[in-house]
């Protein structure tokens, strides 16, 4: 259709005349009204197009923010679900949302945990604190299993929330942290992120579930800092904390208790004494010894100022597997009510509250350890000895565990020559290492 400007002397005649004008105003009122019409029609045309080019873009945008997001959709929650389902043939299973589920410890325990027939759910955010290659096949060896771990950070409430609402967990194993004492010299806004502020994401996640899950985490030995009594004692202080990460852990242990008094959730916090064993941190001394052995490298053993032997108390990862197993079994059900937040959560009476020793009560010193490893690798370690940095580090730790004995069964049964036995034949076979050749 072909539209043209009406000229101006079209709208104004030169020789005006009634009849003249008239007609010509006439003339010009259909004119004009056709005009507007078809202008109208187009605009309304345009504004149609420009309405639906939106509405087909905000749905790519969602589309694509959809397909990019690592968790969420129906085949997501159908995964969830079915990792969660327990398989136990006496129906007595349960389900558990393992966080840190692709570290040291919460690979070992989801294992367990899907090997006797328990439901499952891992998460993890793989961060780059040590090499990710390590958890991503942690993580594979959990999918082999049947065990889904979700790719998330235990800050994330909406996640949390989503994972709470699509599965009723029975129990959360909750592992993740940042580990470590030194490194909290380097980075201690990460300790505060993770171990604090993560502990509380999660903690009000669970108590606004319903139902609310029972709650066993891990705290650590480390909360007995500078105390010199021995062996430590859940009884004995814990408000000398050597180390930024020991602070936050001790900082968590008071954070859960307030959860538990609250909100009526059942909390066992467990402390772990220098845990050790295949798929393990390499960030720990027996792991690094090891590859600087290896390597020709050398390892820089510590002392006491005193020229004392520093001294751990070493327990291998399968006895820790039990006690936190043995933690779940035991933990009775939370009496909040769930189902909201604030003052809305009543509790129905006082919930458990437990926190465990988990060591293996035979400390063991370095230059001993160091020993050990060079048996099972058959090669002699270049030793620089130096005075133990002010960085956090205590000069001994020894677990009295006859609470956790007496309370969960819980009974060590691997001294440190077998579990690093264990350990040296897993490093081998994982790195590929040939006698003779620097390929590790």
């Amino acid at each position: 259709m072909k539209m043209r400007m009406l000229e101006e002397d079209e709208l104004f005649p030169s020789t005006p005349g009634k009849v003249k004008i008239e007609r010509v105003n006439h003339r010009q009122f259909h004119r004009c009204f056709a005009s507007t019409s078809t202008m109208f029609l187009w605009a309304l045309f345009l504004v149609a197009l420009t309405a639906s080019y939106l509405s087909f873009q905000s749905f790519v945008d969602t589309s694509s923010r959809y397909l990019s997001a690592s968790w969420g959709g129906l085949h997501w929650e159908k995964q969830i679900r079915a990792s969660a389902q327990p398989h136990r043939a006496d129906a007595a299973g349960i389900s558990v949302l393992v966080t840190g589920a692709a570290g040291f410890v919460g690979s070992h325990v989801s294992l367990a945990l899907r090997r006797r027939g328990d439901g499952v759910v891992g998460l993890d955010n793989f961060n780059s604190y040590y090499d990710p290659s390590l958890k991503k096949a942690r993580k594979s060896l959990l999918s082999s299993h049947g065990v889904f771990v979700v790719e998330g950070d235990v800050n994330d409430d909406k996640l949390l929330a989503k994972l709470l609402e699509v599965v009723d967990f029975t129990h959360v194993m909750h592992l993740a942290a940042q580990a470590g004492v030194r490194y909290a010299i380097e980075n201690p806004a990460s300790y505060v992120h993770s171990n604090i502020a993560g502990l509380v994401t999660l903690l009000e996640a669970c108590k606004s579930a319903d139902p609310q899950p029972a709650i066993v985490w891990a705290s650590s030995s480390s909360v007995y800092g500078l105390n010199e009594k021995v062996p430590f004692s859940e009884s004995d202080r814990t408000d000398q904390p050597a180390s930024l990460y020991a602070a936050t852990k001790k900082a968590g242990e008071e954070i859960t208790h307030t959860y538990n008094h609250i909100y009526g959730l059942s909390i066992t916090g467990l402390r772990f004494f220098t845990v050790y064993g295949p798929w393990g941190r390499p960030d720990m001394a027996y792991f690094s010894f090891t590859r600087n052995i290896l390597q020709g490298k050398p390892i820089t053993v510590y002392r006491g100022k005193d020229h004392s032997d520093l001294a751990r108390d070493f327990t291998y990862i399968d006895d820790i597997v039990k006690g936190c197993l043995a933690s779940l079994d035991t933990a009775e059900k939370s009496t909040g009510g769930g189902g909201g937040g604030g003052g809305g959560v009543k509790k129905k009476g006082p919930a458990q509250y437990r926190i465990f020793n988990l060591g293996n009560t035979s400390p063991v010193t370095v230059p001993t350890l160091v020993s050990i490893l060079e048996r099972h690798l058959r090669m002699k370690a270049k030793k620089n000895v130096v005075e133990m940095p002010g960085n956090g580090d205590v000069p001994f730790t020894h677990a009295n565990i006859s609470y956790a004995r007496a309370e969960l069964g819980y009974k060590p049964t691997t001294n440190l020559d077998a579990g690093l036995g264990k350990f040296v034949k897993w490093y081998l076979s994982y790195y590929g290492y040939t006698r003779g050749r620097k390929n590790v």
